[in-house]
């Protein structure tokens, strides 16, 4: 099993009280300590506006801190969870991840997807068409980036997105290309697309795609989830077994129940500075009630295990508290990674 580790970016509210003169270094400290450590990658997100509501807090830019962190490391690999098809033109995109890709020696993953947060897309002036809609354009823009890092060149006369001979060099640096990681489990368009994008039965391993999907929910789900993509993989040809299935975990990790208790305060004590407390019950409900992953190294590793069971071989977790203290996330390394690999 493969683990990544999401750096702090603002966007979950998770640099508050850190001067924004600090916020490189924060963010810069992490990161470093993940590559000096088992992790296999290091993750941001791909907002603009803070969650759950939109505040005046900072939320750092994906891509920015994408070509910071190729620089600034030199093993961990580096994602977004997950980028946003509408935000950039794909060709665009595909222009940036090749860059990236260059500047950290072939490390850059894709996280891609079809976008959902509505007050950042009218916000930026981007409109909300329907799930479709979306969905449709992600389905081009791959398509776009598949060919611009295969060929150097991208052609589509697309419904969404329309590009002719459109120059993507450099190459990225990896020979089979930047992996994409299909975000999202709808299961008659998402997964499809996934599945469509996936290696070919016939691959031979000359700039085909290495292919991730990204899930939520419980292990029963999981579980469904990966049948759905597997029928779509047997009715489109495509390899099952090349698709790498993912999950992101919410880790407040503590040696004792007080201790976590103690994180999980922490956590309610900042969001009860933007919202009402009806909204923050609602919202800390994912780490009190619903998160498999709020607990003792042992609770955690066993919650994790669960995934593990159903196919699951790459976890992503996220430390509310990590611009603060690194404990949990040294914890996880020194107890739920052994266990679990």
């Amino acid at each position: 099993m493969k683990f990544g580790l999401f750096v702090p970016q603002g966007w979950r509210l998770d640099l508050v009280d850190i001067d924004t003169k600090q916020h490189w270094e924060t963010m810069l400290r992490i990161a470093q300590h993940a590559d000096a450590g088992p992790w296999e990658s290091i993750w941001v997100y791909d907002h603009f506006h803070t969650t759950p509501v939109p505040t005046e807090e900072a939320t750092h830019e994906a891509w920015s801190l994408m070509a910071a962190f190729a620089a600034a490391t030199r093993r961990v690999r580096l994602g977004q969870m997950c980028t946003c098809m509408a935000y950039r033109n794909p060709s665009y995109l595909a222009k940036v991840a090749a860059t990236t890709d260059v500047i950290s020696g072939g490390r850059v993953e894709m996280g891609i997807g079809a976008g959902w947060y509505e007050h950042e897309w009218r916000a930026y002036g981007f409109g909300f068409p329907r799930a479709g809609i979306r969905l449709a354009m992600l389905d081009e823009g791959v398509d776009i980036m598949r060919q611009a890092w295969t060929n150097g060149t991208a052609t589509l006369a697309g419904e969404h997105y329309q590009v002719d001979g459109a120059i993507c060099r450099p190459l990225p640096l990896q020979e089979d290309g930047i992996p994409l990681w299909i975000a999202g489990g709808g299961e008659k368009v998402t997964l499809r697309i996934a599945a469509k994008h996936a290696r070919g039965a016939e691959y031979t391993g000359s700039r085909s795609y290495t292919t991730h999907t990204n899930f939520s929910g419980t292990p029963e789900v999981f579980a469904h989830k990966s049948q759905v993509l597997a029928q779509h993989c047997l009715d489109l040809g495509t390899d099952y077994d090349s698709i790498t299935r993912s999950m992101n975990f919410n880790v407040v990790i503590g040696a004792n129940q007080a201790e976590v208790e103690a994180k999980l305060a922490r956590i309610e004590e900042i969001l009860g500075r933007f919202m009402t407390p009806d909204v923050v019950a609602e919202k800390m409900r994912p780490y009190r009630d619903d998160n498999p992953t709020a607990g003792t190294p042992e609770q955690v590793a066993e919650a994790i295990g669960k995934f593990k069971a159903q196919g699951m071989s790459y976890a992503i977790g996220y430390f509310p508290e990590a611009a603060y203290d690194l404990s949990g996330v040294e914890l996880f390394e020194k107890e739920v990674i052994p266990a679990l690999s």
